[in-house]
């Protein structure tokens, strides 16, 4: 009878502990929520932007009130000139500033109030000019229109600047402006700056250069005339809505034209630079080089697929072709941004021995060298130290989840690895390569950002992120879990990830929610610390995994060149492949299997869905592309070309053509301001959806663009996704 009680008193024991560690790891689950994600709890902050000096030995920034422009040594981090204050500057009439630009020879600083955001990176402004040896500010334009994209000549003598799609010149010693161009005119012409596909697909707003010589201003002259007007509903809690309506190249419809003109500066006189270029082709960047009389001008044509540079002189306008690469899917116009001009000499990356390798041409055109080599990709070349001719960059080199800095000699290309710690390494260098500032993070550690010389050597920590390390670490946050999956050939590894509940029990059977974008060149699955939204996916018990699946970057041009002429087809199969696995694992539920994607990821939310045959029980798509037809030029053709060219391709990748196919439930997700992937999108699909009698849900953010930010929304949005699987899966 003793032995049996004793028993009970063991059970009774084993079942308070087992109560207990269930309750521990309960409130462990539970020690953050979506309110501290959104809200930034865990979030890694960054450091002020330090705006490199000339030499590269100094760097400016404005204090944290916007009164002062300050000048701080990198080797010291102290200040050692304050370039303007609101509350010294002689006729400042104001207290604060949003942001500021200062010349090369430091005596003179531009700062700007009144920020009017035009599109995802431009803005205009009412700009003032400091004269800093005079302590004395003043307007900067007399014009009643704000400006737009200045720029210093190189003897700092002179801006230029742009005002209602016309450019304007100052000319400080005489204390003049003149305008330069008169022909401006909103949705037709603009001088200088770039229309909506220009900024949004190539990156660039300004298209205005002075020679080195400071006597010729260039830039590029956008026509849009004939490019299609796109508008949208405005509604801002009016009782009679308005419409915003702009410029937006459709894929295959008409684009901008546009041609390369310099202004000489003493004659007044305007030339067009006679550079081969077609009717429809692409000048995303124009260069001088250290010679006054070569501007290099670089064009693609409209499939992208042929990227020309040409040296205009600008007193001949005659140019004449220095590089040419020909690919047979595309060049992508990142690379343009690799192009660093020395004396003699200067750097281009290119993929053409199947990789993104950094290469050496003289000065006339002729290859001189290849500097870097082997199965990985050069990600990004970051600075050039010419004196010392060393070459700064940015490699997949060990893996393609992970990113290293590295300088390379040109006379003698031995590659020396900079960064130390391994994970996600990126470096922003002062000029010249004097200085750089990294941020390296892991899956598990928030962004460590320091100062290094040059040579690697690490000068100063700017930003160890404590805080978030230690809420990080309190709210115990599981982990990433490295997986493989076999892509849908059968043949190919995909790279990803997978996380579990903290009380993960791995006798249960649990939904799984697949995160991911899949767009050409992106990447999801990276050796980068990112304390998301999804982590509250998971105090509801239900796992998250990403997965990059073909078409995403660093493992070389044709893995992300695949997709080529066929968006959404590989990358949806890979999706659906890596559910099927996932649906394999002893601890998943297969029949509990949910997508999510937002923009790229949207649209292959909806391909999965449609073309999984079930694979997926439940996706949210926020701002998805429905049908490439509806999304810009430049963007669709540079995968796709026109649909005239590939209407098959087209047809295949539309989720239009395919709503009769889609299993599952699916919520899609809009602002009705997006003025990148267009409402007309979600629209036209429901449309579809409802010709073939697929029942959905659609939710709606007013006059949102396609970030959806601001106030509450973006918490808001999560928990409408977070409910959505809880129910649907």
């Amino acid at each position: 009878m003793r032995l049996k009680l004793d028993n009970v008193s063991k059970m009774r024991k084993i079942l308070f502990l087992m109560l207990a560690a269930m309750c521990v790891a309960t409130i462990t689950a539970q020690q953050y929520n979506l309110h501290d994600i959104v809200g930034g709890k865990y979030r890694a902050k960054g450091v002020p932007a330090m705006v490199s000096s000339a030499d590269g030995m100094h760097y400016y920034m404005a204090d944290a009130l916007g009164t002062a422009v300050i000048k701080y040594s990198y080797s010291k981090g102290e200040p050692v000139d304050t370039l303007f204050s609101t509350r010294t500057a002689r006729n400042c009439t104001f207290d604060t500033f949003e942001g500021f630009l200062v010349s090369d020879d430091e005596n003179r600083v531009l700062v700007y109030r009144d920020k009017e955001q035009l599109y995802r990176h431009s803005f205009k402004a009412t700009y003032y000019y400091h004269d800093v040896r005079r302590n004395l500010t003043r307007k900067l334009s007399e014009q009643t229109s704000k400006q737009m994209v200045p720029v210093f000549s190189d003897d700092s003598k002179l801006v230029a600047y742009v005002i209602d799609g016309d450019i304007w010149l100052t000319k400080f010693d005489f204390d003049t402006e003149s305008q330069v161009t008169n022909d401006g005119e909103a949705n037709k012409i603009i001088n200088g700056a770039t229309d909506w596909v220009y900024e949004e697909e190539f990156g660039v707003t300004r298209l205005m250069e002075f020679s080195p010589d400071n006597r010729v201003l260039a830039f590029v002259r956008t026509n849009e005339s004939e490019v299609e007007k796109f508008s949208f509903q405005t509604y801002e809690e009016k009782m009679y809505p308005g419409y915003y309506e702009f410029k937006y190249p459709k894929a295959g419809r008409k684009n901008s034209t546009v041609e390369c003109r310099i202004f000489d500066i003493e004659s007044r006189v305007t030339r067009k630079m006679e550079v081969p270029l077609d009717e429809d082709g692409y000048i995303p960047r124009i260069k001088f080089t250290k010679d006054e009389s070569q501007l290099a001008v670089m064009t693609l044509n409209r499939n992208q697929n042929r990227f020309d540079m040409y040296f205009a002189n600008p007193r001949s306008t005659v140019a004449r072709l220095v590089l040419r690469e020909e690919n047979k899917y595309f060049v992508d116009s990142e690379l343009l941004n690799s192009i660093f001009f020395m004396d003699d000499k200067f750097t281009y990356l290119s993929e053409r021995d199947g990789y993104s390798h950094i290469y050496i041409y003289g000065i006339t055109g002729t290859l001189q060298k290849q500097l870097t080599s082997g199965n990985w990709d050069v990600t990004k070349l970051l600075s050039v130290d010419e004196q010392s001719q060393t070459v700064y960059y940015q490699a997949a080199d060990e893996q393609p989840m992970r990113r290293n800095i590295y300088k390379v000699n040109i006379a003698k290309p031995v590659p020396q690895k900079l960064s130390q710690q391994v994970g996600y390494n990126n470096a922003t260098f002062s000029s010249n390569g004097k200085f750089y500032v990294n941020q390296w993070s892991d899956y598990n550690t928030p962004t460590q950002i320091t100062l290094h010389s040059g040579d690697g050597k690490q000068v100063r920590v700017l930003e160890d992120n404590r805080a978030a390390k230690e809420a990080f670490a309190t709210a115990q946050m599981p982990q990433r879990e490295a997986i493989k999956v076999r892509a849908a050939d059968g043949i190919t590894d995909l790279n990803g990830w997978i996380l579990k509940p903290a009380n993960f029990n791995p006798a249960k059977k649990y939904a799984v929610v697949m995160v991911q974008y899949s767009g050409p060149n992106s990447q999801q699955v990276l050796d980068r610390y990112n304390a998301d939204w999804y982590f509250a996916l998971l105090n509801e018990d239900i796992l998250v995994a990403a997965v990059d699946g073909r078409g995403t970057g660093a493992r070389g041009a044709e893995f992300r060149k695949g997709t080529y002429l066929n968006l959404g087809i590989q990358e949806s199969d890979d999706q659906i492949a890596a559910a099927r696995y996932l649906g394999s694992l002893p601890y998943v539920d297969a029949d509990r299997i949910g997508i999510w994607g937002w923009s790229y990821g949207g649209y292959n939310v909806l391909m999965s869905m449609s073309r999984g045959n079930g694979a997926i029980k439940a996706g949210v798509a926020i701002a998805p592309v429905t049908d490439w037809r509806f999304y810009d030029t430049v963007y669709t053709e540079r995968f796709m070309r026109t649909p005239q060219q590939n209407i098959v391709g087209y047809d295949k990748g539309s989720p239009i053509a395919l709503a009769g196919n889609l299993k599952g439930n699916l919520l899609i997700i809009h602002g009705t301001a997006d003025d990148n992937v267009h409402i007309q999108n979600s629209m036209e699909y429901a449309r579809a959806l409802i010709n073939e009698g697929k029942h959905f849900d659609m939710f709606f953010f007013p006059d949102k663009n396609h970030s959806i930010v601001g106030a509450s929304a973006r918490e808001y949005l999560y928990e409408k996704v977070i409910n959505y699987f809880k129910e649907n899966l």
